[in-house]
């Protein structure tokens, strides 16, 4: 099908245009994509293209909140109100039994606490409501031994953090992101998405895979980890749906740090430019130091993660950004979505699609996107 594809490039920055005009030409239906880069303290890459989707266009980008909510856990660490080292249980007393007393704050927020789920799951409105979801974790036996393994909590890390984040600061994650991160800088991220901008509002919408993509689908959700369908509530009856919860209006309403961010990939792309201090200017949210630690690997002598099967892919609460680089940090999104930032080079990345890809995470288009943009970063 035929999409035009709007916006703008910087000079230079052509080839990141063509790339993204490629990829939606080849598409058989509008993926209703956003791509936004900056570079040493400019936007550089400015593009979007849907039937349905403009600029300020915003929607559900599922687990890229979840570096939404780390940059506030790091953030908090920089400031020496949390100890990354020190005991969950001692900012949250019920966090205990099974060894979960032994865990640490860096190693829950690293993947490792084992509370995945719980054995009965979560409906849509429990799913929005971190402290629902906390309260009723840290009564649970973890799946695994705290500490011992790690595996991807893919609608509780926040809640997990987030409770740990309220014992020592009395303000809910969603609070701090907003007084420190999202208003200060102007994002159009939010944790909790304001009437007022309901109308900018557009619905993820559903895959529509191929035949091939569906008998691909099916043979690896035969071979995908035990764990699986746990972590991501397919166990329950009815087993939650993405799109679902994604377009729920309770969870656009509270915003869990999870995965119930609304965005779009300017906000995205101005968040780990915050982060990096390569947004206008403006000095860096986050110290080299602190950069380098959400950055380097977290669990990768603990084996593969026993959920999603994939090895070393976790730094401190962001996912590692290998075909960048070591010092690069970022997290992915459900539908396709993908945020990250690279020190070294001075870019921040913000893409986001509203139709999902197959078979979810990353689309596969943030590859070759990301490759022509560092081509450009570091020509």
């Amino acid at each position: 099908m035929t999409v035009d594809v709007s916006g703008t490039v910087a000079a230079g920055w052509e080839p990141v245009r063509e790339e993204f005009e490629a990829f939606v030409a080849a598409e058989r239906i509008s993926p209703e994509a956003q791509l936004a880069v900056h570079h040493r303290g400019r936007r550089v890459v400015d593009l979007w293209a849907g039937e349905d989707t403009g600029a300020d266009t915003l929607s559900g980008v599922f687990s890229v909140t979840k570096g939404a909510a780390h940059l506030v856990v790091a953030l908090l660490a920089q400031d020496g109100v949390l100890e990354l080292d020190r005991p969950v249980s001692a900012y949250w007393p019920e966090f205990t039994g099974d060894g979960k007393e032994r865990l640490t704050v860096r190693q829950l927020v690293a993947h490792q606490s084992g509370l995945v789920n719980t054995a009965e799951g979560f409906d849509y409105d429990e799913l929005a409501d971190d402290a629902l979801i906390a309260e009723r974790l840290a009564g649970q036996r973890p799946y695994w031994e705290p500490g011992t393994a790690y595996g991807y909590h893919a609608y509780v890390i926040g809640a997990l953090t987030g409770e740990v984040v309220r014992r020592a600061t009395g303000r809910s994650i969603q609070e701090l992101y907003e007084e420190r991160i999202r208003t200060p800088f102007g994002l159009d991220l939010y944790m909790g998405l304001p009437e007022a901008h309901e109308g900018r509002w557009r619905p993820v919408l559903e895959m529509v895979p191929t035949p091939e993509q569906e008998a691909e689908g099916a043979e690896g959700a035969a071979t995908a980890p035990e764990l699986l369908p746990v972590a991501f509530n397919l166990h329950c009856d009815p087993p939650a749906d993405l799109v679902a919860f994604a377009n729920h209006p309770r969870v656009r309403a509270l915003g869990p740090a999870s995965a119930g961010g609304i965005g779009s990939a300017r906000a995205v792309a101005g968040m780990y430019a915050a982060a990096i201090g390569v947004l206008d200017g403006r000095p860096a949210l986050l110290t080299a130091r602190t950069a380098a630690e959400v950055a380097r690997s977290h669990g990768a002598e603990l084996g593969p993660d026993l959920v999603t099967g994939e090895a070393d892919h976790f730094g401190l609460g962001f996912k590692r950004q290998p075909a960048v680089g070591p010092e690069a940090f970022g997290h992915s999104g459900a539908a396709g979505a993908q945020g990250f930032a690279d020190p070294v080079t001075g870019v921040a990345y913000g893409y986001t699609r509203r139709r999902f890809a197959f078979p979810g995470g990353a689309a596969g288009e943030n590859g070759p996107l990301t490759a022509a943009v560092l081509k450009v970063a570091r020509g």
